[in-house]
């Protein structure tokens, strides 16, 4: 009679154990998806983190490195008595850059350099002043008179030098599929606010190859992607029919969507009033060039284009009105990264269980 219950105990164990193992398994995958949600969480949050923190300076204001109070956009006056240029750092075809300083911080003065062209510096104005966000580079100061624009300064300059910069000894832990597919994101994010702006819906429109869209777009010290370059955004009305057409020369390659291309072959001499005006869907077609310069070829990038391989290959139907929203590319890209995260955090889970 006393040797039973021994018996009894010994059968109990072999059931007992795997249940308990198991029980701590669930735990475990469900502490991991709390730790992942509460980082997705702060991730997101830290993305509207600058926004919130822009919009408590009312229009006409900004605020300036770790100064807590909203100064007002600098005028005329201000820009010639307080701002000091420094060197030339860039001249386009409508524009030049000066490094400068104001009050010990580095800024950024752009000048009008071709008096033709002065109708485009003034709509760029025009943008920057209407578009303050997170995902536009913050405006300082302006002067119309003397065609004039100041802007806060980012160091890393360009997208054009992103892989430089991931090779700089300092930046190189941010060299990753992770932090590439983050920027990527913003890239999106840019696009998506840009056709669901304040002013209506605007197109990229210098963006005819890839070094021309990098051009446009501001590296921050803490990498995120800013839109710097507003010169060339003009309104999609459909319910007013009104559509656009990136400039009055003809544009060639792939990089451009099939609807910018002259649509009457080679035989038909290129005549602006016969090409065919089209919509915002020419940036989403762009997407997938621009994204794949931001993996790069980092350990884990291949699988980050596998997938996003079906949103991809949405974006280049050739008929524009199959093509995705900026918003269904967006929601498909941070998808992707919270599965990726969720399968670099838990490894084999869905095996084990």
């Amino acid at each position: 009679m006393e040797k039973k219950p021994h018996f009894v105990r010994r059968e109990f164990l072999p059931r007992d154990v795997p249940s308990i193992s198991l029980a701590l398994l669930l735990a475990a995958v469900l502490l991991l998806n709390a730790l992942l949600y509460l980082y997705l969480n702060k991730f997101y949050t830290s993305l509207g983190r600058v926004e919130t923190e822009r919009g408590l300076c009312p229009f006409g204001h900004f605020r300036f490195g770790t100064v807590k109070n909203c100064s007002p956009w600098l005028s005329c006056e201000a820009i010639n008595r307080e701002v000091r240029k420094l060197k030339c750092v860039g001249e386009g075809a409508v524009k030049k850059v000066f490094l400068s300083e104001w009050k010990e911080k580095k800024v950024v003065l752009s000048q009008l350099t071709n008096s033709e062209l002065k109708e485009d510096f003034l709509h760029g104005l025009k943008m920057l002043k209407a578009l303050q966000s997170k995902h536009v580079v913050r405006l300082l100061g302006y002067c119309e008179q003397q065609f004039t624009i100041l802007t806060e300064y980012h160091p890393l300059g360009s997208l054009r030098g992103l892989n430089e910069t991931l090779h700089i000894p300092k930046y190189k832990g941010m060299n990753t599929w992770h932090r590439r597919l983050m920027l990527a994101i913003d890239y999106v994010s840019v696009i998506r606010y840009l056709h669901s702006s304040p002013l209506g819906t605007l197109v990229m429109c210098d963006s005819n190859d890839l070094d021309k869209v990098l051009s446009q777009y501001l590296l921050t010290s803490d990498f995120h992607v800013l839109v710097n370059d507003l010169d060339a955004l003009p309104l999609v009305n459909r319910s007013a029919g009104r559509l656009v057409k990136c400039g009055h020369r003809e544009l060639r390659g792939e990089f451009v969507a099939p609807e910018q291309r002259w649509p009457y072959g080679e035989d038909v001499p290129f005549q602006d009033d016969l090409m065919p005006p089209y919509d915002e869907k020419t940036d989403i077609w762009k997407i997938p060039d621009v994204s794949n310069f931001f993996l790069g070829h980092v350990e884990g990038s291949d699988i980050v284009r596998l997938h996003l391989f079906d949103i991809h290959a949405a974006c280049k139907k050739k008929d524009p009105a199959e093509r995705p929203s900026a918003q269904e590319v967006l929601d498909t890209y941070r998808k992707v990264l919270t599965l990726l995260i969720r399968e670099a955090a838990m490894p084999g889970t869905r095996e084990m269980l």
